[in-house]
C-alpha cells in the first residue's frame, strides 16, 4: 500500500499499544510539512527560499492532498506568495488529524472512542494492519541503518525526519549520534526539501525557545 509522507510520519508517532500520537508538536510541524513537500513533488507548489507560490490547483487524485490545495488557495487571498512559516504555522495543528483520518480511511489504523475520567472525550488510533508500519521502518533501516541508496521518496521522508529531530520515534533504541550523522547526509541531498526542512528547523527551535522562556516565566512568578 502507497501511502503518503505525511501519513508515514503519523504511523511512526502512533504508539503501538495505545493509539496516541507521540511529540505531537514535532509530529504537526512533520506532518505538515510532509504535506506542503507532498504538493511540491506534484507541482502544484513551488517553494523558493521562505516563500511559497500555488502554481496549479487542479486535483492530484489524492484526498489528503487536493483538501489541502483547497485550503491553501483560500488562505493565499490571491497573493502570488506567503511565507513557507506562515503556513506551517496555520497548518500544524490540523495536519495530524487529516492524516489520522486518512489513514483510518485506509483501514490502516481504526478510531477508538472512549471518555477519559468518564467525562472528557478521547480518541486513540491503534493499528488494524501492521504490515504497513513494518514495510515503511524497514525501508527507513534500509537506507539509514544499512546505507543503501533511498530512492526519492524515502530520502524526502528521511529529510522531514531530520528537520523535525523525530529520530527516536523512527529508529527507537539505536543510538542519536549514529542516526543523526546519516539522516543528516541524507537530508543535505534532498533539493525539494532543502526550504521546507529549513522551516520545520526554524519553527521547532521558535518553539522550543517559547517553551523555554514560559517555564522561566512560570518558576520565577512561583
Amino acid at each position: 500500500m502507497t501511502i503518503t509522507l505525511a501519513e508515514e510520519i503519523t504511523l511512526l508517532s502512533l504508539d503501538d499499544e495505545s493509539g496516541s500520537v507521540r511529540q505531537r508538536q514535532s509530529v504537526g510541524w512533520a506532518v505538515a510539512g510532509a504535506i506542503l513537500l507532498e504538493l511540491v513533488l506534484a507541482e502544484r507548489v513551488l517553494v523558493s527560499g521562505k516563500y511559497l507560490e500555488l502554481v496549479d490547483t487542479s486535483p492530484t487524485g489524492e484526498e489528503l492532498l487536493d483538501g489541502r490545495i483547497g485550503l491553501m488557495e483560500t488562505w493565499m487571498r490571491g497573493r502570488s506568495k506567503r511565507r513557507v512559516t506562515d503556513w506551517l504555522t496555520k497548518d500544524q495543528a490540523r495536519a495530524i488529524g487529516a492524516a489520522v483520518e486518512r489513514l483510518s480511511g485506509r483501514g490502516v489504523v481504526v478510531e477508538e472512542r472512549r471518555k477519559a475520567l468518564g467525562v472528557f472525550p478521547v480518541r486513540r488510533y491503534p493499528e488494524a494492519d501492521g504490515s504497513v508500519e513494518r514495510a515503511l521502518r524497514e525501508r527507513l533501516a534500509s537506507a539509514v541503518l544499512k546505507g543503501a541508496e533511498p530512492d526519492e521518496r524515502t530520502a524526502s521522508l528521511i529529510a522531514v525526519i531530520h528537520a523535525a529531530a523525530l529520530h527516536g520515534l523512527a529508529f527507537p533504541g539505536r543510538p542519536r549520534k549514529e542516526i543523526v550523522a546519516r539522516t543528516a547526509e541524507i537530508a543535505d541531498g534532498q533539493w525539494a526539501a532543502e526550504s521546507i526542512r529549513g522551516a520545520i528547523r526554524d519553527m521547532r527551535l521558535a518553539m522550543a525557545a517559547i517553551t523555554v522562556a514560559t517555564a522561566a516565566g512560570a518558576a520565577a512568578s512561583g
